[in-house]
Order: structure tokens, then sequence, then C-alpha cells
């Protein structure tokens, strides 16, 4: 067995032995902050920031740090010794003899200052935790089974106290001059650990690759959850990922976020598109809006599943073909590679048939070469599939897209989606694949949800994509330490206040509302619109154009949604309204 397997499994194990169900703490007590990282990640500075801003507030606040830096205590003379070593002071120090003095402070520290300080009802912010000792200890080459020793006895004195929230602070370079094959070490066990320990309570990943200021206010989103819900994150501890939401209760209103003048548009976009849509859906002839932008302009509808390809992907793709899991994770997932209905409409007619009873992939790879050669595009435009970087040894990305999905399915990822608890939980096995990014699994998930596979409510969980995040930049001066997600999450929930406020009609999609996924999607396309109305107001991008002009394509559509929503019956209904009117005028 090879030394990294071996570090895995002891990672393993030592998650495992932590993963008992812990006492709730009393509703009085302080809550626990870690931040956690290599040296040279900036998490000292956040954590001491973190301290300053809740107490600027008047929230009660602590400041600790393992080994210690409080003069007179175990813990500083601890630091003051490792300074020592690491200054050449002290020749040597035995790697595990260095960790076992280092729990020693730990285990002080938290019997005379850190639980006192907790039950006093005063938060505390922790630089560094146990997880420091194995990862440092694991590098510096210390003995694993000691490790797992120390930290038992840690845990063991920390007794019903977790934290509510611990933050990995993570960049892609020190700020300090590290050892770099070091540095990188310790970076890849810190992230085998908290993968670990996701399952045992919330993790949060902050990037700190920005100004201090704009770390500083996602962290403080976080804490401000936990802080004035007083629970703690219990979507993370379940796996999710720090962008997700899933059933949080969380603020009842956008404050303290503070809102532009582009999030009144917000709201008037919305209204707009979908009169657009019904417009069309009616027979009327164009122009459908008297609004310029919109009139010369691509834009999506407001409703996700109205769009034209996902109007194919639903009745013609999804809901046509044999339904088992397999057939339809197979179909579903191809389709979404290339999200382009020109390349499944090739695939059928060289195959007779897209199965997966019958794939192979010396043919679909054949196909879609020659097609390549031909100078045809087999992939949309709307976004960029990933080439695979260094995994791709193919000379085309489209036959490295199939490899994947055929180990996709040798996985039995359909069986698993179909087994998952939580559109979240199908969301990581999704997102746990090579180029499947958060904005593609996040946009997989949604797509295989319209399906038989799998049925979760889209109102539990959201993923804002790259274009979203740039539309709530422009939709407010200052998030308040909202997360994205939350966001989208609170402004889909206000929905019906939001139009009533502002005196707009807005006519759902047959009693259905705006969900996450379509929220999400109007502020992707609100970017866009103000690119071009608020040329002045910049999101992260900095982009100043809109690339896709309207064109109108003179195919009809017809409607027609996943039968589970219930809103076919209702579309036949309007279309034999439809015809009457029209009769009538005739």
């Amino acid at each position: 067995m090879s030394k990294s397997t071996t570090s895995r499994n002891k990672t393993r194990r030592l998650s495992e032995s932590f993963k008992q169900e812990l006492p709730a703490q009393h509703e009085g007590h302080g809550r626990l902050f870690v931040f956690e990282g290599p040296d040279g990640v900036g998490k000292t500075t956040l954590s001491r920031g973190l301290v300053q801003r809740l107490q600027d507030r008047g929230i009660a606040c602590r400041f600790f740090a393992f080994p210690g830096v409080e003069e007179g205590t175990l813990g500083k003379q601890i630091y003051d010794l490792h300074q020592e070593f690491l200054d050449g002071k002290i020749q040597a120090i035995e790697p595990t003899s260095l960790q076992l003095l280092h729990i020693a402070a730990h285990v002080d520290s938290i019997k005379s200052q850190i639980i006192p300080v907790l039950q006093r009802g005063i938060h505390v912010v922790l630089d560094r935790f146990w997880w420091s000792t194995w990862v440092y200890g694991v590098v510096d080459g210390a003995d694993h089974d000691s490790l797992h020793t120390m930290i038992e006895i840690e845990k063991r004195h920390w007794g019903s106290v977790s934290p509510a929230v611990a933050f990995l602070i993570e960049r892609k370079t020190p700020y300090l001059e590290q050892h770099t094959k070091r540095w990188r070490r310790l970076v890849r066990e810190y992230t085998k650990l908290v993968e670990a320990e996701r399952q045992n309570y919330t993790v949060r990943t902050v990037e700190n690759e920005r100004d201090i200021e704009f770390s500083l206010g996602k962290i403080l989103g976080h804490v401000n959850r936990v802080i004035m819900t007083g629970k703690t994150e219990d979507s993370a501890a379940k796996g999710i990922p720090h962008s997700a939401v899933h059933r949080l209760n969380v603020f009842s209103s956008l404050s303290p976020a503070r809102p532009t003048v582009v999030f009144e548009t917000f709201w008037r976009f919305a209204a707009k598109r979908q009169e657009i849509f019904f417009a069309r859906f009616s027979g009327c002839k164009p122009p459908w809006t008297k609004d310029r932008i919109l009139q010369q302009y691509k834009f999506t509808n407001a409703y996700r599943a109205s769009d034209r390809t996902s109007q194919y992907l639903i009745r013609n793709v999804i809901y046509t073909g044999d339904q088992s899991a397999d057939e339809v994770f197979f179909r579903t997932i191809l389709f979404k590679i290339f999200n382009r209905i020109e390349t499944w409409e090739l695939l059928q007619s060289k195959l007779g048939e897209v199965s997966y009873a019958d794939y192979s992939f010396n043919r679909y790879n054949a196909i879609l070469s020659n097609t390549i050669r031909s100078g045809i595009s087999i992939y949309s435009s709307a976004y960029i599939m990933p080439s695979g970087g260094t995994r791709n040894r193919f000379k085309w990305k489209h036959t490295f897209h199939l490899k994947l999905l055929q180990q996709m399915m040798r996985d039995e990822v359909p069986r698993r989606l179909a087994d998952s608890s939580s559109m979240a939980k199908a969301f990581e096995i999704l997102r746990a694949y090579p180029t499947i990014g958060d904005f593609l699994a996040y946009q997989y998930v949604t797509d295989l949800n319209y399906s038989t596979l799998m049925d979760f409510d889209e109102m539990e969980f959201v993923v804002p994509g790259p274009g979203a995040k740039d539309g709530i930049r422009k939709c407010f001066k200052d998030i308040g330490g909202l997360t994205d997600a939350e966001i989208v999450k609170v402004v889909t929930e206000q929905q019906d206040k939001a139009f009533e406020k502002r005196g707009l009609t807005f006519r759902t999609l047959w009693g259905r509302p705006l969900k996450l996924i379509d929220c999400q999607n109007v502020f992707c396309e609100v970017d866009k619109y103000a690119r071009l109305r608020y040329p002045e107001i910049k999101g992260h991008s900095n982009r100043s154009r809109i690339k896709q002009r309207y064109r109108m394509n003179p195919a009809p559509i017809d409607y027609w949604y996943p039968p589970k929503w219930g809103l076919n019956s209702r579309i036949g209904a309007d279309c034999r309204d439809v015809r009457i009117q029209e009769s009538k005028r005739e």
C-alpha cells in the first residue's frame, strides 16, 4: 500500500471516529467559529477582522488562537518554543513530540479559557483547530496512530461543543514565502480532511484571492445566518456545497442588502419577458414589446423550461423513449453535453434511435468526428463545455465527453441519482466528475429533475452561475453578508409582493410561480440587459456588449412541460381559446 493511500485511509478513519452525533449546545451558549488553512492564506487576518466586525455591531465575541497568544498561558509558551524551533534556535523537535505539545496547549486553552467564555454566551473565533495537528503532523512525518490518539483526547475535552462553522481559507499561492513543495502538500491534506469533515458539521471553503474585505463579506454571510437564526447551517453538515441553499430559513427580507436601480429592472424585465412569451403563444404578430433592447437582442424566457431547447429536451428527449433510469439519464446527459437540437437530430438520423442499450462509443465518436471535419459545429454557443484540460488525451473534446458519459454509466450514476435524498445530493454526485463544475452540475440536475428519474422541489436548492452572480452585483450595491444563493432564495420567495409593490402584472406559467432556477436565470439575463440600459453599473466581468441579436425562429413550439407539474391540460385549454379567437377574427 502506498504512503498516499495510507494517509487517505487514516484521514477517513479519523473522520469516522468523530462521526457520532454530539449533543446540541445549550441555547444560551456562544457559538464557535473556526478558521483553518496552511500558513500564508490570510486566515489570522480574516479571523481577527471577523471579531472586529462583530464587536463593532455590539456582539460579544472573543478571539483565540492555537496554540495560544495570551501572555502567561501554556499556549503562549509553546507558541514561543515553536517559533524558536522555526528560527533555528532549537536544533530539532521530533514531529510527533511537537504536535503533542500543541495538543497540551489546546486542551489547556479549551478548559481554562474557551469553554468558560462560550458558557457566558460569548461567541469565539478560533484561529486553528485540531485540523492543524493532523495536517501538519501528517506532512511533517509524525506517527499517524499517535496523532489519532492525540486528537481523540482533544475532542474529549471539547465535549458537546463543535464548530457552528469551520472556515477553510484557500489561496492559489501564499501571501508569504513558503517552501513550495511542503505548502502544496499541506493544501492537499487540508482538502482531504475537509471532504471528510463536511459530514460532521458545517464547513465552508473561502477563496481569499481578492481583497480581504471581499472575503470577509462572504464569511460574514455565514456567521450572520448562525447568529441571527440561532441554528447551525445544517445543510452543510449534510455535505451541501457553500454555494447552495437547501431548505434554509434565513432572512425574511433582503435587509441588510442594498438594492440599485437595476433591481427595479429585474422585476420589470421578468414581467415584460413573460408578456412576450404569452403574446407569441397567443399568435400575435411581432413586435411583442415596445422595449427596444428586448426587440433587438436575444434573451431567455422568464421560465427556463419555456426556452426552445428546454422544450425540445423535455418532449423529444426525456419523455420520448424508454423511461428506465439508465435510458433517461443517458439521453438527457448526451443531449445536454452538446445542448444543440441539430446534433441530437444528426445522431438520430445516423443511428435510428439514441439508446444506451445499443450504445457504441466508436459509432458515436465517428459520427461526431466526421461532422466536425465537414465544418459543422456540434456544440451550442449558449455556454462553453470544458475540454478536460490535461485529462483530455484525445484530439477533440467530444471524444472526452463521450468517455466521460460512458464512465458515469459504468459508475451507476442513474441509480445513485434515483436513490438521492435531495437535489443537493444529486448535484454532488454529478459535481464529482471531471469538467462538471458548479454551473454544469446545477444545469444537469435541473434537467434530470424534469424527468421521472427524480422529483425534487425546485425551491430547495440553487447554485447561481457566473452570469447570475454578475446580475446580483448589478442589482445590489452591497449584499449585506448574504450569499448569492440566499439573495436568489429571498427574491424568489417574495415575488408576489415584489410585483404587487411595483404595480406590475406578472402572468405566471399557468399557475406555476417562478422557481429558484428561473430567478437565477433572470438575474443572468438582467446582467445582459443592464449592459445597455445601465452601462455605468458594472458587474464582475465588466462586459459591455450583448453578443446575440434576436433572430426570429418561425418554427412553432408546441409547449409541453413535465407531466408531474400538472400544466399540460391548462395549456391545451389555452390553445383552444386561442384557436377560437383566431376563428372569430377571420
